[in-house]
């Protein structure tokens, strides 16, 4: 079977949630329908992330096929993981090594670059661990598909 692997990255808070989880919902959707198997790979770090796995789950809805996984990528344990376990398909913890918790985050974003084929970001800032994500799999010449151009700016 052939696996198609898509991660995504953004930032903690969104301007637009649901302008974010159309387009994140379309293109799950696109996906799910073209490929023969899709591994959706995301965190749990802020609105983003949350924001896409919902998409993914109504994606996976809307095609009601059993050709894709919504897989939670942590860097280290975390409390209630059971609550995860509940909404996700699979869980995986990417590092191998043991890794100082400030830098856990990093390594596991280059590891889920590094294992795709696909990243929808949605980066609008020039700094933090989503631009650095981003940065990293454009110069591995990754796919990407950057949701924070379309969107408005962020303020800070």
């Amino acid at each position: 079977m052939e696996i198609y692997r898509v991660t995504f990255f953004g930032h903690r808070t969104l301007t637009s949630v649901t302008e974010v989880e159309k387009a994140v919902e379309e293109m799950a959707t696109e996906l799910l329908r073209q490929k023969e198997f899709v591994e959706f790979y995301v965190g749990r770090n802020g609105d983003y992330d949350v924001a896409v796995a919902s998409a993914i789950r109504r994606a996976q809805k809307t095609v009601d096929r059993q050709n894709g996984a919504l897989i939670l990528a942590l860097p280290y344990p975390v409390k209630d993981l059971e609550y995860y376990e509940s909404y996700y398909d699979e869980i995986v913890f990417p590092l191998e090594e043991k890794t100082h918790f400030k830098a856990a985050i990093t390594k596991r974003n280059r590891w889920l670059v590094e294992h795709c084929d696909l990243v929808i970001a949605c980066v609008q800032k020039t700094s933090g661990g989503a631009e650095q994500a981003l940065r990293y799999a454009q110069r591995l010449g990754k796919k990407v598909v950057n949701l924070g151009e379309r969107l408005p700016r962020i303020t800070l």
